[in-house]
């Protein structure tokens, strides 16, 4: 019997290759895009191991950024399973939601071993103000107000924990959340009105400004008892002033990181303020 004949396609046009599958990139699952959320992170971090540094300050640091980043796969994980689906991602998301964790609670049964448990009370009366947020993440709503406000609120606990830990006054413990908290408020407020202005949008401009003369205030409160330095309260006058000029006709336009990476730069100016003023006694 002959051989078929052959199709003069399969002499001149070899079989197109077996497309490969697409590699899902893993940088996006694991760590959080929001550049601000950093900067909510480390400035209360920074402060206080300037102020009181120490080995358990650094593993509850070292817990707290552990805790920040499980936030972002864990979400994406909560969000997957609201919605009954598991994607490519949802696999990697609670993989490294799961090392995170285990990251945060290994630091912090080591800080607990080397400095005792005196720093749990702040984290222990931020817990219900994280869980909030992550219940506002659980229905992809985490880029709402009052969730944004209350995370950064739980992150500036890490502050007076940390100074606890390093067997610090607990005076300067928590007048640290204080100023962590405000500065962290503050500039939430000032951010999401700055940013719907340069968008074109209507934005509460006067709410913002509002809330900075009422840091202020309360920042001179503290001074006045002898709580926080004077220079705190001076690092609060610039968050006021940058306020009142950002929020107003006279601003200049800027792009969304522009306006981050002058935020970052205030909100270095209000931990180096602070730390330097506690040094000084000032």
């Amino acid at each position: 019997m002959s051989p078929a004949p052959r199709s003069p396609q399969s002499d001149c046009c070899p079989l197109a290759p077996t497309p490969q599958p697409r590699r899902l990139p893993l940088r996006p699952i694991a760590l959080p895009a929001e550049h601000g959320g950093w900067s909510l992170l480390l400035e209360p971090l920074v402060l206080a191991l300037l102020l009181v540094p120490s080995a358990g300050g650094a593993l509850l640091a070292g817990a707290a950024a552990s805790l920040f980043l499980t936030r972002h796969p864990l979400k994406l994980a909560l969000n997957d399973r609201r919605r009954g689906k598991r994607y490519p991602r949802t696999a990697w998301a609670e993989r490294f939601a799961a090392l995170y964790a285990a990251l945060a609670l290994g630091c912090g049964l080591a800080a607990l071993a080397l400095a005792g448990g005196s720093w749990g009370w702040p984290l222990l009366l931020a817990a219900p103000l994280a869980l909030l947020q992550l219940r506002f993440d659980a229905h992809n709503r985490g880029r709402d107000l009052l969730p944004e406000i209350a995370g950064a609120a739980a992150l500036a606990a890490a502050a007076p924990a940390l100074v606890l830990a390093g067997g610090g006054d607990a005076r300067v413990a928590w007048a640290l959340w204080a100023v962590a908290g405000t500065r962290a408020a503050v500039s939430i407020l000032y951010v999401r009105a700055r940013l719907r202005l340069e968008r074109g949008a209507p934005a509460p401009g006067r709410g913002p400004v509002l809330a900075h003369v009422l840091a202020l205030g309360g920042m001179l409160a503290l001074a006045a008892l002898d709580l926080v330095p004077t220079l705190s309260v001076l690092a609060f006058g610039a968050l006021l002033a940058r306020a009142a000029h950002g929020l107003s006709s006279q601003r200049r336009p800027a792009r969304a990181t522009v306006i981050g990476l002058r935020e970052l730069l205030f909100g270095l100016l209000t931990v180096g303020s602070t730390a330097l003023g506690f040094a000084l006694g000032r």
